[in-house]
């Protein structure tokens, strides 16, 4: 008769939180009871891990057992509970030391056999244990590839429930994950800027965008390039960093879009949501009090397009209009609320007018005006205010069409790397690294530009530009100064962030 613990870990939202299992075994008649808001699956484990004991040949105790799973207030579903509890029961019927020779976190689901089977999420429950200051996981052979990226974790290896108890007795040595390199994306199955044939403002205008991290909106009519163009932004992003890296692998992993044993995530993905997605399905909900997390959350530190923008339904365009701001999106129910990461690049596209043919004098649309006003309208103001580089994509001229090959992904990417470089180390030591992140409030104090672009912006105001369109070209105007390698916005810049501006949507 005893109590021992182990430490464990569960999905909660788009990461991992750490669970104490306690197992008490007592005297009483033969029973299994599992506390702390357990869901089916995690309930189900007491006859998984009974199965398991037994089949590896070690005791399960005929007596009265209680499974305590701490913090007993947050919900707990999944299967990577099994192998903690297997080993708090073991340790607490004197099977194998009740002290381990180190505080480690245990993940894996529980074969009936006695077999460690891989679980989803393992790669949060890593991040979970470092952040908690807990060094080793012990964890399947198919999830050790993914702990093995996190820096200063060591996984130990486990096959089977009787390989566990070995280990923890000290009678063998666990074993040693063993990577396998990945051969990348080749050339050719990736998107390149080579691809687009002209366009050369949409081309400067994407690497600005790209170089400071900014939103982009483009109307045009049907097969102009548009699409072509927002698939190519992420060409030219750099590499995550590491931390970057983990938390978006964690984010795609949990959600399902990862298989197991998956690799690092270390280019900026692009998430192209249908138009007839709902809202829940753009923004995330949240069900039986677990987090769902949206197209938003999978973009975050890449890319969301949204093609044919008007045609998604109201509340999920004007829901964007938070995570523009703060990087974040805040999911509320009756009783229950979350926030989830959404720190992304936005790309609208979308035709001037149902039929799309309404450009130049607009001779062949076939809509009415009042028809291509209220498909103008499905794009509130306060959104499109929210867009950085607004730009009316024509389609190319045959000269440019006949010139010669275009700039590849690479060779863009490059300045793109060096002005994020520039800016990084500007605002080193200040919380935001990119143009489009200056707080507003140290936007105009600190990082104005010169005296005649201040003018420039202040006649703009004038104008009737928004205050916030103002802070936002002003920060369009950085990136296009550190893609010049200037130290400060000069006139030119400032003028030229104003054109990439222009009214997105019918003077608007």
């Amino acid at each position: 008769m005893g109590l021992a613990q182990a430490w464990g870990a569960v999905a909660v939202g788009v990461s991992s939180t750490l669970v104490k299992v306690e197992v008490d075994v007592s005297r009483g008649l033969p029973s299994v009871g599992i506390v702390g808001l357990p869901q089916a699956s995690v309930t189900e484990a007491r006859w998984r891990v009974r199965s398991a004991i037994e089949n590896a040949g070690l005791q399960w105790p005929s007596t009265r057992i209680t499974i305590g799973l701490s913090p007993a207030d947050v919900p707990k579903s999944g299967t990577s509970l099994d192998l903690p509890i297997a080993a708090a029961t073991l340790r607490a019927t004197n099977q194998v030391p009740a002290e381990a020779p180190g505080p480690c976190v245990l993940i894996g689901e529980l074969g009936l056999d006695g077999l460690v089977k891989p679980v989803r999420g393992a790669l949060a429950a890593g991040i979970a244990a470092r952040q908690a200051g807990i060094d080793q996981v012990v964890a399947p052979a198919a999830n050790a590839g993914e702990l093995a990226v996190i820096p200063g974790l060591r996984v130990v290896v486990v096959r089977d429930l009787a390989q566990l108890a070995r280990v923890l007795r000290g009678q063998e040595q666990a074993d040693t994950p063993v990577l396998h390199e990945v051969a990348p994306l080749s050339a050719a199955s990736s998107p390149d800027f080579a691809d687009i044939r002209g366009h050369a403002h949409a081309r400067f205008a994407l690497e600005v965008a790209a170089a400071g991290g900014h939103h982009c909106a483009m109307v045009g009519p049907p097969g102009v390039g548009k699409t072509l163009l927002a698939t190519r932004l992420s060409s030219v992003l750099p590499d995550l960093p590491d931390d970057r890296a983990l938390e978006v692998t964690a984010i795609h992993a949990l959600a399902g879009q990862l298989p197991i044993g998956h690799v690092l995530l270390r280019r900026p993905v692009t998430v192209a949501p249908h138009h007839s997605s709902s809202a829940v399905a753009i923004l995330g909900t949240m069900r039986a009090s677990a987090a769902i997390p949206g197209a938003l959350t999978l973009a975050h530190g890449g890319v969301l397009f949204m093609d044919e923008a008007p045609e998604f339904c109201r509340p999920a365009l004007e829901g964007l209009r938070q995570p523009l701001e703060c990087g974040q999106v805040s999911i509320m129910r009756a009783g229950q609320s979350c926030v989830l990461p959404a720190e992304f690049q936005l790309v609208l596209a979308a035709n001037p007018c149902p039929c799309g043919l309404f450009a130049g004098r607009g001779d062949q649309c076939t809509c009415t005006s009042m028809a291509r006003r209220r498909y103008a309208e499905r794009l509130s103001g306060p959104l499109l205010d929210r867009i950085d580089v607004r730009l009316r994509i024509t389609a190319p001229a045959t000269a440019e069409l006949a010139h010669g090959q275009a700039e590849s992904s690479s060779e863009v990417a490059s300045r793109v790397a060096e002005a994020r470089e520039r800016a990084a180390s500007r605002f080193s030591g200040l919380g935001w690294s990119l143009n489009a992140r200056i707080p507003t409030q140290a936007l105009r104090r600190n990082w104005a530009p010169e005296a005649d672009g201040v003018e420039l912006i202040s006649d703009a105001e004038r104008s009737g530009m928004s205050l916030r369109g103002a802070d936002r070209v002003l920060r369009v105007a950085w990136s296009i100064a550190d893609l010049a390698g200037s130290d400060r916005p000069r006139l030119e810049h400032v003028s030229a962030a104003l054109a990439l501006r222009g009214p997105a949507w019918g003077g608007r």
